[in-house]
């Protein structure tokens, strides 16, 4: 892991992809574009969160979780209200998004949720089959604020991962 902030680390990597995207489209189409894109960084999503699994240990719950998050609003990435932080459940809206505001500012607004939000519940299941999210909107997309609810469930599940509800 690196001391990098993740802003910048999700800056590095768009400016990197945005050249390659743009070539995608005008080579495939931005559908088949937008979906290589959204595999791409679900797959790395996962891949990081299996990273910090091995870290956290065969133990890890949802406090070590929600300990991650730090990571993510470092240097006021983002600004959120958390609604609920117990050992079952990590509730919270995200009232400021700066990572939209960067896309936007870089001219990627466009595919700025296949290059974060998507990342979310991706990450979930890279972390730990027992913690599922559910979100219906983001910054992102439009809306006001995001909704995260985080879930922990003591049985072992088939999968964690996400609900998005957000069209």
């Amino acid at each position: 892991m690196t001391d990098l902030p993740i802003i910048e680390q999700r800056r590095i990597e768009a400016t990197v992809i945005k050249p390659i995207y743009e070539e995608m489209v005008r080579e495939v189409g931005r559908e088949v574009a937008q979906k290589i894109i959204s595999s791409a960084i679900r797959k790395a999503a996962i891949a990081q969160a299996q990273t910090f699994a091995e870290r956290d240990g065969p133990d890890r719950n949802m406090r070590d979780f929600q300990d991650l998050y730090g990571l993510w609003t470092k240097g006021g990435a983002l600004e959120t209200e958390v609604l609920e932080a117990t050992g079952d459940n990590y509730h919270f809206n995200v009232t400021r998004c700066r990572y939209a505001e960067m896309y936007k500012d870089m001219g990627l607004g466009d595919i700025g949720h296949l290059l974060s939000c998507n990342r979310d519940g991706s990450f979930c299941e890279g972390y730990s089959d027992k913690i599922t999210m559910q979100r219906g909107q983001t910054i992102m997309r439009g809306a006001s604020h995001c909704d995260f609810r985080y879930r922990y469930n003591h049985k072992n599940s088939t999968f964690g991962g996400v609900e998005n509800t957000e069209g």
